[in-house]
């Protein structure tokens, strides 16, 4: 198996399993009790939260454990937005993730105002349109670190400076589901920072939002007011341990962004070099993990499923709305046709990828486009 879909999710790392393990056979107490065992599963789970902090160098924030990045998300959006909604004012880009556009769209239902904010052909956001946002009196703005899709990376520390120079008290939310821990980013100016445990090696189910002390949040749900009342319900206490184990395998990894990057400039090189008409969608300077690349001719998902039968598994956009088979709607947003866009596969890599198995990628992928191509000219 050559696995190439790490931005849909990572193999637990055995760090994460061997965390995971003992959680559930020596830490499996309700961290909320009092007695010994339990207080020493709550101050596993608090040392996760101290590491993610310490990560991100991010002192002037606390970390609030969700379910998942989606909730994050979720929970930054319905959580700030305190006023009557019909008052709000949200901003996001047009090539967010699901679980953002939803939460807009969601708010525009109610009535709210939302501006969908365009990118560049590169896939970034507009600087310009996002100037415009605050202008308007924009009062959360909504720009994924990475893109899913592409690798885009966002101008963060720019659009910071512009909210304090426009609109200081526009809150700024940063989707760092994809960026965390394999791009840098500084929190200095970032409101709320959503990560998730599962594109990291660790446990699906396991999120958090990172929210700064001048963020006041409601929640989402009540009831036995864990995570300071906003996450109620006892927490995935074996799934945030893992958390953290995998946080200290990838801290550890010193040079894990520069080998991602070398691999994926290798698979760019041998499909464009085999397959020459191939289109390479992601920017030069995009995320080390992250390549798209279009075959035009060729549906997305034909060559996806020809690629499974030998035993290669990549992505053909996020994996939330896979299965929607329209095109994908982030290189449409980049001013790409149906033509780029129904014929697209991501190949999102990890700390585990080897150099053999990208050479082998490369030229099954070219084998399989090449056949599929000449097939539907026929």
């Amino acid at each position: 198996m050559i696995y190439l879909d790490s931005s849909a999710t990572t193999r637990p790392s055995p760090g994460a399993i061997q965390a995971v393990t003992h959680a559930l056979t020596e830490d499996w107490f309700n961290p909320s009790a009092l007695y010994y065992p339990a207080l020493e599963a709550h101050r596993r789970m608090e040392e996760c939260r101290q590491k993610i902090l310490n990560a991100l160098n991010a002192r002037e924030h606390r970390v609030i454990f969700t379910p998942g990045g989606t909730y994050a998300n979720n929970l930054a959006f319905f959580g700030s937005v305190r006023q009557d909604r019909k008052s709000a004012f949200v901003a996001v880009t047009a090539v967010e993730h699901p679980s953002v556009l939803a939460c807009a769209q969601r708010l525009e239902a109610d009535g709210a105002k939302a501006v969908y904010l365009p990118v560049s052909a590169s896939g970034s956001v507009s600087l310009d349109a996002v100037r415009q946002a605050l202008k308007d009196g924009a009062q959360l703005i909504s720009v994924m670190q990475v893109n899913n899709e592409t690798g885009a990376i966002n101008p963060i520390p720019d659009i910071v400076r512009l909210r304090d120079e426009m609109n200081p008290s526009c809150l700024f939310h940063v989707d760092g589901v994809q960026g965390f821990l394999r791009e840098e980013i500084s929190l200095r100016g970032v409101d709320m920072y959503s990560v998730s445990a599962h594109k990291i090696h660790a446990l699906k189910g396991t999120g958090a939002l990172v929210v700064s002390k001048r963020v006041h949040l409601k929640p989402l749900i009540y009831g036995g007011g864990q995570e300071s009342g906003l996450v109620s319900g006892t927490e995935n206490t074996p799934g945030i341990i893992a958390f953290g184990a995998a946080i200290d395998e990838l801290l550890a990894d010193a040079s894990l962004r520069e080998r991602m990057l070398e691999l994926k400039t290798l698979l760019k090189a041998e499909i464009t070099r085999l397959t020459p008409w191939a289109r390479v969608n992601s920017p030069e300077n995009g995320a080390a993990h992250i390549l798209n690349i279009s075959f035009p001719g060729v549906n997305s998902e034909t060559l996806l499923h020809a690629l499974e039968e030998d035993g290669i598994y990549v992505g053909n956009g996020s994996a939330c709305s896979a299965k929607e088979r329209k095109g994908s709607r982030v290189l449409k947003a980049m001013g790409l046709g149906d033509r780029i866009a129904q014929s697209a596969l991501r190949f999102s890599l990890c700390r585990f990828t080897t150099r053999e198995e990208i050479v082998s990628a490369a030229l099954k992928v070219s084998e399989k486009a090449e056949m599929l191509v000449k097939y539907q000219r026929r």
